[in-house]
């Protein structure tokens, strides 16, 4: 295939068959079944230990395999060597060439094409990554996050079938990382490239993948487009791992509970029926990126009946949530909340 173009219409994809990963006794991927279709972005989200990377490192051909298969339109890959399968591969830190100009780390890949081709082929990909005239430029030069644009560029440049992404964002700050995230996901539209992008950060899969799989202890518990993994996370693990409070079989979403009144009277968000309010106590406050929330303690018994589980068994036991709030409470001080059932998954 030439390296100037990525024919993804006659390609089936990604496939991978009860891959297993192991270091000494521990598994650290465990009979994981993944596709990837031609053209599509799949995240691969989990903790530090989950075996994601593991799972991405063995595609690329960095791991061995303890068993299982993985394919490429239907080939096997586990006996190829690297540097044959045609993979493009980005990693956290960007790993550029510090003796080479950007052009230079960007032309890296294409030392088989002509001179002429090969300098429009670096021009066209600092024009897709937004950094135009960047050519002569010395990468010690570079903020960080044009340093992984630059890195992006150079995985991209020859056209690679398919590009494995291991958190390339994770060593920027927030707000750097929430741009550049937006700007992979056009990017990686742009091209029609198939990719697998490992992170940490639900946020960031949300935004670059089309469908996002959660890890664990070396499985996949979930895989599913980021609007249905959010309203049906499937299991208690998953709907933790993505942030929501779990009580029973209900998963609570970030927002789903909100203060509407305490002792001296309503505030918050007015609205909403009494049928959906329950009475809670603070336990604690907190400012989370500008928005006040409170832990509150409940009876899960009431948040039952709001959901229609009337015969939840609480255990007598008092539920825990976090709730959103105007201003925070002191510990100890009753609210009623307010419940949103659009935010609310059964497990």
């Amino acid at each position: 295939m030439s390296p100037e173009t990525s024919d993804t219409n006659a390609s089936v994809g990604l496939s991978v068959r009860g891959l297993a990963v192991a270091y000494g006794d521990l598994r650290a991927v465990d009979g994981v079944d993944l596709d990837v279709a031609a053209g599509e972005v799949v995240a691969l989200l989990g903790a530090s230990g989950s075996g994601k990377s593991s799972l991405l490192r063995a595609v690329a051909g960095l791991e061995d395999v303890a068993d299982g298969s993985v394919a490429w339109d239907g080939q096997g890959m586990v006996r190829v060597p690297v540097h044959k399968r045609g993979f493009g591969l980005m990693f956290q830190d960007g790993q550029l060439f510090e003796h080479r100009d950007v052009g230079g780390n960007i032309a890296y890949g294409l030392a088989g094409l002509p001179r002429a081709r090969r300098d429009k082929r670096v021009r066209e990909m600092l024009e897709l990554v937004g950094l135009p005239g960047f050519e002569r430029r010395r990468v010690t030069t570079l903020s960080g996050g044009q340093a992984q644009r630059v890195a992006l560029a150079r995985a991209l440049a020859p056209a690679p079938r398919l590009l494995l992404l291991d958190e390339p964002l994770s060593a920027l700050d927030r707000a750097l990382r929430e741009q550049l995230a937006t700007d992979v996901r056009a990017i990686l539209r742009q091209g029609r490239t198939t990719a697998l992008y490992v992170t940490h950060d639900q946020d960031e899969a949300m935004t670059v993948a089309d469908r996002v799989g959660v890890m664990e202890a070396g499985r996949l518990l979930r895989l599913d487009t980021p609007q249905r993994l959010w309203a049906d996370p499937g299991s208690r693990n998953v709907a933790r791992f993505l942030g929501f409070d779990v009580v029973g079989d209900l998963a609570l979403a970030p927002g789903a509970l909100c203060v509407v009144g305490d002792a001296a009277g309503e505030v918050g968000v007015r609205g909403g029926t009494e049928e959906m309010r329950l009475s809670a106590t603070v336990l604690a406050s907190r400012l989370r990126r500008g928005q006040w929330e409170v832990e509150v303690e409940f009876d899960p018994e009431r948040l039952a009946e709001l959901t229609g589980e009337a015969d939840a068994d609480s255990g007598g036991s008092p539920a825990r949530a976090a709730a959103l709030a105007r201003r925070p409470h002191g510990a100890g001080e009753s609210v009623t909340l307010r419940l949103d059932p659009a935010r609310t998954a059964r497990l």
